[in-house]
């Protein structure tokens, strides 16, 4: 499993995992059909649409990209999932255990509705950016708990996230938080894959190299004969 830990320490749980070298994983992504929307039967407001969609190819840096497969987010998107505002823990927008944000996953991606506080002139501030399309980006952290490796002979390497459990939050903002942190885990990672196929194809060549030098001898010792 690999873990990630992105932003400020939050709590307890989360100094204890950065202790143990664990990071929360956050990936940003553009708003994929993100609007806020005004009800007018009740004058709620909100900010609803797909915070992630699967199959869209991420870069991670060249040559190394990421997707998330469908039911990636199936166990986590039940949990105590909250929704920031440019990672800032003051400024909550919604949260699933409080009922003021819903998400589900379908065939396409992670949808996403947050019930915004008319009373919070953060969340107000929020929705106002939103609507203007001054935000445009979205970063939810979480930790994967199992993912698929491609790599590829051209040296490129591609990373399907098959389970993220569990989902910390998903926060609309205008920069990637901490992209250096993700890049840094990643490549480590990649350093390690690239270590152990070294390792097995030299364990290979070894095992070749034994069966033709065996051949060799019995050959010689048929000649003998």
């Amino acid at each position: 499993m690999l873990a990630v830990f992105i932003g400020n320490t939050r709590t307890e749980n989360d100094m204890a995992r950065a202790a143990n070298g664990k990071v929360m994983e956050e990936r940003f992504v553009p708003i994929h059909e993100l609007e806020t929307r005004n009800d007018a039967d009740n004058g709620d407001l909100y900010i609803e649409g797909y915070f992630a969609v699967f199959g869209d190819i991420y870069k991670v840096w060249e040559g190394a990209t990421e997707s998330i497969a469908p039911g990636a987010f199936t166990e986590s998107i039940s949990g105590d999932v909250r929704a920031l505002y440019n990672h800032n823990d003051d400024l909550i927008l919604g949260r699933t255990s409080a009922g003021t944000m819903e998400l589900r996953e379908d065939s396409h991606g992670l949808w996403g509705r947050i019930k915004l506080n008319r009373n919070d002139t953060d969340a107000m501030n929020a929705y106002e950016r939103i609507k203007r399309g001054d935000i445009t980006g979205c970063s939810f952290g979480f930790d994967i708990e199992s993912e698929e490796t491609e790599y590829h002979d051209d040296g490129t390497v591609h990373w399907t996230i098959t389970k993220v459990n569990p989902l910390y939050e998903i926060s609309p903002c205008v920069f990637p938080a901490y992209e250096a942190t993700n890049v840094s885990a990643r490549g480590e990672q990649l350093e390690t894959l690239k270590q152990r196929r070294l390792e097995i194809r030299k364990e290979e060549l070894r095992k070749k190299l034994g069966r033709t030098s065996n051949g060799t001898e019995s050959t010689d010792a048929e000649k003998e004969d």
